[in-house]
């Protein structure tokens, strides 16, 4: 019997993981089955239990269902309930439910891909919802110098900032009180969707600083496109995705897939 993984979300229509992951299996000759599963905004639980009732063996989880699939799962990995979330769902040989969350290692992968700065660094995050929480982790264990996080409630980076505080140094506020320059700006926040830019100052980026966007498109981000204009190399999100997805793979089949030729493949078809 083939072996089934899906990714949920709502919506999930433009999820390019289903090419991703067809692109992982034919590496190593396997046949998978993996599909793309709109759930219910208030029935999460429900989808994953149908679909493991008819042989689903994994299933990866986006926006909005991070949080349920944290609650579900009966096993979380300790970066999983240090994040709060679950993007990664693996059935057990037990039939239990374990959760992990594979968002971090995929944006630092990425960024080591591209050289970015990360030891002994200067690291802005903007925003303070779940997809940075996801990857404060990696990034701190990556020992930056300093790691400010940024959002339009400071309230909110303050206090996520304090929850990660034993991990490194870090710090949280407003973004009127971004000081100083910064080796490696990421941009977590949802304003890139809406062609929108967060207030930020113009002489934010050191010398050969980079500024990266979660989010991707066939064109860059406005964020990126400011960055640039601003003096900072830049990078968009597909690469996370991609690694992130490949950690997936790894977590259910353990094999993990060759990541440099599928950012080619989906480079060319976005």
């Amino acid at each position: 019997m083939t072996d089934r993984y899906c990714v949920f979300g709502h919506p999930v229509g433009h999820s390019r993981s289903p090419r991703i992951h067809k692109a992982f299996a034919e590496q190593f000759g396997a046949e998978i089955a993996y599909e793309a599963i709109e759930a219910p905004l208030d029935g999460f639980a429900g989808a994953w239990r149908d679909f493991v009732n008819h042989g689903g063996k994994g299933g990866n989880v986006t926006v909005p269902f991070k949080e349920d699939a944290y609650r579900l799962a009966d096993v979380l990995s300790p970066r999983a309930r240090r994040a709060g979330a679950v993007n990664t769902l693996v059935l057990g040989k037990q039939g239990d439910t374990y959760g992990d969350t594979t968002d971090g290692i995929g944006l630092v992968r990425d960024l080591q891909a591209h050289a970015a700065p990360l030891e002994g660094a200067r690291i802005l995050v903007l925003g303070a919802g779940g997809a940075v929480r996801g990857v404060l982790e990696p990034l701190l264990a990556a020992r930056p110098a300093v790691l400010m996080i940024a959002n339009r409630t400071a309230d909110k980076a303050r206090q996520l900032a304090d929850d990660f505080a034993d991990l490194g140094e870090t710090t949280g506020g407003g973004f009127d009180e971004i000081v100083g320059t910064f080796d490696l700006v990421v941009n977590g926040t949802s304003a890139s969707l809406g062609g929108e830019l967060p207030p930020l100052p113009d002489d934010l980026f050191a010398d050969a600083a980079l500024a990266y966007d979660m989010m991707y498109g066939a064109e860059p981000t406005v964020f990126l496109r400011w960055a640039a204009e601003h003096g900072a190399r830049t990078v968009d999100g597909l690469g996370m995705l991609i690694e992130q997805a490949a950690e997936s793979y790894f977590l259910w089949r353990n094999r993990r897939p060759e990541t440099g030729p599928v950012r080619e493949l989906l480079r060319s078809e976005i």
